[in-house]
């Protein structure tokens, strides 16, 4: 019977491929995206723009919680980056 199915579903392998490979680089994307290294780099990038004077203080800040957001997830009923925000007001 498995036979049978994969000969009938054969015409559909290059779609199952397709998404096999899909999986993997959206596996691999999301890794990156919170790999440390990648978020300090982007981070230093940041303060570096500012230090060179193409970003104000605020659009720093505003970039830095962006990342740091990212990194905590998005904002739900608990207020999960409520918290990050709380902590840079206590600093300023």
């Amino acid at each position: 019977m498995e036979l049978l199915w994969s000969l009938l579903t054969l015409p559909y392998a290059p779609v199952r491929g397709l998404t096999a490979v899909l999986k993997v680089v959206a596996r691999e994307a999301e890794a990156q995206r919170y790999d440390p290294v990648n978020v300090r780099r982007e981070l230093e990038g940041i303060d570096a723009a500012a230090a060179a004077g193409e970003l104000t203080d605020e659009q720093r800040n505003r970039a830095q919680q962006q990342v740091l957001d990212r990194l905590v997830g998005p904002a739900g009923p608990s207020g999960g980056t409520g918290a990050g925000r709380r902590e840079e007001g206590g600093r300023g």
